[in-house]
């Protein structure tokens, strides 16, 4: 199955970023590519780095850059492409998995928070997970700022790459996951009865579950809150849910 750039790569941009990337010999470093005109210490230092890795460099126009980017504001004339060993597209994570393996995953349902999403991928790798969904449409793209928040995890984690979570859903209902959400008032998380292959879906910072989401789900499970907290950051909860996933293992 031929895999898109975009579910084997995570694009660095900005000048600091794509040097640390080049300094940091556990990445692997696909390709620089450079904006035509770009010039100073800080270029030069990078075009010195890539050749000490063996890495490709090409100059190309700033408006390619910044559509590569995806952030016209702060690539800063230069953006790489590192290889992210472990993120592919659900179909290729359900292929490779087989039929009968338990597995357990996070779903992101339009979770908008940089910070959140690193924190997210930082603990679900950390907890041992199977993969984290991060569609394409509705979650941020894997940025310095998921970078950053995920303290450099994020290359690492095990992503699955969907153009919606609807999509990624439907896919793995097909291969024999239930569908839970995670969501106040559902029973506690830490007595229900999951299945061996089982998604646990995490709604907006705001809204919660998506109504489109909704429909999907096989039931909602929920942490239980004393002392009248009424709920937890996403990325709190995530981790809540990812160390009882591993506790079922």
């Amino acid at each position: 199955m031929t895999v898109s750039p975009k579910d084997a790569f995570i694009t660095v941009y900005g000048r600091k970023p794509v040097l640390e990337a080049l300094a940091d010999e556990g990445l692997a470093v696909d390709k620089v590519l450079i904006a035509e005109g770009s010039r100073g210490d800080s270029v030069r230092e990078i075009e010195q780095a890539a050749r000490r890795r063996g890495v490709a460099v090409s100059r190309v126009s700033a408006h390619r850059v910044k559509v590569l980017a995806g952030n016209g504001r702060h690539d800063q004339g230069v953006l790489a492409d590192v290889v992210a060993p472990r993120m592919a597209p659900v179909s290729v994570f359900l292929s490779d998995l087989g039929s009968r393996r338990p597995a357990s995953v996070l779903v992101l349902d339009r979770v908008t928070n940089p910070s959140n999403v690193g924190m997210i991928l930082r603990t679900a790798t950390g907890a041992g997970l199977d993969g984290v969904l991060l569609p394409r449409r509705g979650v941020p793209a894997i940025d310095p700022l998921v970078i950053k928040a995920s303290a450099g995890v994020a290359f690492a984690a095990p992503v699955l790459r969907s153009g919606t979570v609807e999509e990624g859903l439907a896919a793995l209902r097909e291969s024999g996951f239930g569908i839970f959400g995670l969501d106040a008032g559902g029973e506690s998380l830490l007595s229900a009865d999951l299945p061996p292959r089982v998604a646990l879906v995490l709604g907006n910072e705001t809204d919660g579950l998506s109504d489109g989401v909704r429909p999907l789900l096989d039931g909602v499970v929920g942490i239980p809150l004393f002392g009248g907290v009424e709920s937890l950051n996403v990325a709190s909860a995530a981790a809540v849910a990812a160390y009882e996933l591993l506790r079922r293992r």
